[in-house]
């Protein structure tokens, strides 16, 4: 019972819950397991039983892991996630970890970032990976949460350290694990604009897919990976995964504390795809998500002005606004490719200008400092002054040379301005003048000459 959730067969696993209430048993996962497969009811009665064993620390646990999770789904946000805090708080104390499908910190820290707090994630997943909640089982599920948390926080560098620990561990990664892993991958690769690293990804992704189900605990990575899917033009292969987790919320009554993030991502998903009527219905989502759970109020406000631009009308104002307070509840990246987009899709060059301005300045804010270089080897030394003579010669700016790289991946020039928070005119005005200079006559003369000018660099 505590194994089959971390490969993927929650049900299974709720199976072996149910022989074992009918021999007495039951407790924390029998609750995780039920509610997460919308058995509701069931989920509930496994809940009081979970109350009535001895007043040890880890039956007072078990007990606090069901009432928090139940009032997740229909109590109060704040009153489910002191109660799983308490429950994470307890094991600690109890020192010696035994076998358990999840851990208290990890279904907070899940309800937290489905709110759309990580910095309510944060301590429950320090406590978790210092008392080593869970022993060798669960080491690795707390550090991937880690890097989700930290995305969410827009900290890039935190997430790539903390996916790395998790890598790092001993042993293959269990289905669940590797559903968040590459999910997390996944994510910085989209973040970062890198569309080679996604392709590369894919196929771990949809594989990961296959083998774990849809499940309450699952929301983020997939909606993630839904996000990337459409990025990628591969949305059929998430369709049925959107279909079961949109089902699944509906049945519990769409509570806030689970969906405000899973209707973001899907509101992603639907943009990105340009499929307004998907767009809406999650726009909605979020509006009505919104009504309780405060950290919804920004992106509910966000999704109706995207709703505005992909139907043409941009009102600069709305569009700083919506950016703004996106950034205020650690969406920074969110809000540059707001305005980013808003500013590639209006007509009025003052108004692309703002917008323009805003992304870059958004997008300077969440990029981490560089570290200082490293003294570099002679040899080292020699191809970097070479790379720079050639791109001299070339007359390339620093700026054209970014364009040229991203021309070589293949990146339509609509992608390259919106990964660089240009225009497309701008973007186009930038190749035209690379190619005047490279002297190239023909598309594939240009990318000959631009592949000797990157390939010095590397």
């Amino acid at each position: 019972a505590a194994v089959l959730p971390q490969r993927g067969l929650l049900a299974r696993a709720a199976e072996v819950h149910r022989w074992l209430a009918r021999q007495g048993g039951g407790g924390l996962d029998a609750t995780a397991a039920l509610l997460a497969l919308d058995e509701f009811d069931e989920a509930r009665a496994a809940g009081v039983s979970a109350t009535g064993g001895l007043p040890g620390l880890r039956d007072s646990a078990a007990a606090l892991v069901a009432q928090g999770l139940l009032a997740s789904v229909d109590g109060a946000a704040g009153t489910a996630l002191s109660l799983l805090v308490r429950a994470a708080t307890a094991l600690a104390a109890a020192g010696e970890p035994e076998p358990a499908g999840d851990s208290p910190a990890a279904l907070g820290a899940l309800l937290a970032l489905h709110r759309g707090e990580p910095e309510l994630a944060d301590p429950l997943l320090d406590l978790a990976v210092d008392a080593d909640l869970g022993g060798p089982a669960l080491r690795r599920r707390h550090l991937l949460l880690r890097a989700f948390s930290a995305m969410m926080r827009d900290d890039e560098q935190a997430a790539r350290a903390a996916l790395a620990a998790a890598q790092a561990l001993p042993g293959a990664l269990e289905p669940r694990d590797e559903l968040v892993a590459v999910a997390g991958e996944v994510a910085l690769a989209r973040r970062a604009g890198d569309t080679r690293r996604l392709l590369e990804l894919w196929a771990r992704a949809r594989q990961a897919l296959l083998r774990h189900p849809v499940d309450l605990y699952c929301l983020l990575p997939v909606g993630e990976l839904a996000v990337a899917a459409a990025r990628l033009g591969e949305g059929r292969w998430v369709e049925p995964h959107l279909a079961e987790a949109t089902s699944l919320l509906a049945s519990l009554g769409d509570p806030a504390s689970w969906g405000t993030s899973w209707h973001w991502a899907g509101l992603h998903a639907a943009i990105t795809a340009e499929d307004p009527d998907a767009a809406a219905a999650h726009a909605a989502a979020l509006d009505a998500a919104a009504a309780v759970n405060d950290r919804a109020v920004a992106p509910a406000h966000a999704a109706r002005v995207w709703l505005a631009v992909l139907d043409g009308r941009i009102d600069v104002d709305l569009m700083l606004d919506a950016a703004s307070a996106l950034r205020a509840v650690g969406l920074a990246w969110d809000g540059a490719r707001l305005a980013g987009e808003a500013a590639i899709r209006t007509t009025d060059r003052a108004d692309s200008a703002t917008l323009l301005a805003c992304a870059r300045t958004l997008q300077a804010a969440r990029t981490p400092v560089a570290p200082a270089p490293v003294p570099v080897p002679d040899d080292a030394a020699r191809a970097t002054a070479t790379t720079v003579a050639r791109r001299s010669a070339a007359g390339l700016t620093e700026r054209e040379h970014d364009i040229a790289e991203l021309v070589l991946e293949g990146l339509t020039y609509r992608e390259i301005a919106s990964r660089l928070f240009l225009s497309t005119k701008t973007v186009e005005h930038h190749v035209s003048r690379i190619r005047r200079r490279l002297g190239s006559e023909s598309r594939a003369e240009l990318f000959s000459e631009l592949k000797v000018l990157v390939a010095c660099e590397h």
